[in-house]
């Protein structure tokens, strides 16, 4: 996958939280009071009114990543430093929805790399995650377009990015299993090529994953 790949869906930059615009020009609201009629609702009463409003805010928000670049969310954050130590940020929350039902999956990002000669605000590595997890997603793709990402912005020795999430599309409807959760994880660079590096990493990560 190449960066222009991996940033394909870029746009003007982030959707703030609580100033989401909406889709206009789509009629997101238009196709909200069709469904609620379609499921034997009446658009027009009091507490469903603007409901349609609403959703077409959400779903912007929601889908920020899709209109967010990655020159915005790293910015100048990228330092040259000598360093070559395993870096580690654990537990990023994120939240994002499934592409095949379009029901939230949720959990945490590990993300880890071995710097060759450049360093990332900490901060920005949430940021990242953000990106791509605000988008109809798969987990498992979600996983390696971050840990793309950063191998383009870093080029560093390795990279890993592990994820596990809980999907309601599990949860609340078919197979209705509670408990369940999903690793995936990408390893580029060192991390896939010297076993013993990975063994280090995972070593470090072992108590960070749910029980």
């Amino acid at each position: 996958m190449t960066a222009a790949e991996v940033f394909d869906n870029s746009g003007t930059g982030p959707i703030d939280q609580f100033d989401s615009p909406g889709l206009k020009g789509i009629g997101i609201e238009d196709i909200v009071r069709q469904m609620l009629d379609h499921l034997g609702e009446d658009p027009d009463r009091e507490g469903l009114v603007k409901t349609p409003a609403r959703v077409d805010r959400s779903m912007a928000f929601l889908t920020a990543g899709y209109r967010m670049r990655i020159d915005d969310v790293v910015g100048d954050a990228i330092f040259h430093e000598q360093i070559d130590d395993m870096v580690i940020v654990k537990d990023i929350e994120f939240y994002s929805m499934c592409e095949h039902h379009m029901l939230p999956f949720f959990g945490q990002v590990h993300v880890a790399y071995i710097p060759n000669g450049k360093v990332i605000g900490l901060s920005k590595l949430p940021r990242i995650v953000e990106m791509f997890s605000r988008r109809l997603q798969l987990q498992e793709r979600m996983t390696r377009q971050i840990a793309k990402c950063i191998e383009e912005v870093l080029e560093p020795k390795a990279v890993c990015v592990i994820s596990e999430a809980r999907h309601l599309c599990m949860m609340m409807r078919g197979i209705q299993k509670q408990q369940s959760s999903t690793i995936s994880s990408a390893m580029l660079g060192e991390f896939r090529t010297k076993p013993k590096m990975r063994i280090e990493l995972m070593g470090m990560l072992e108590n960070s994953f749910r029980r």
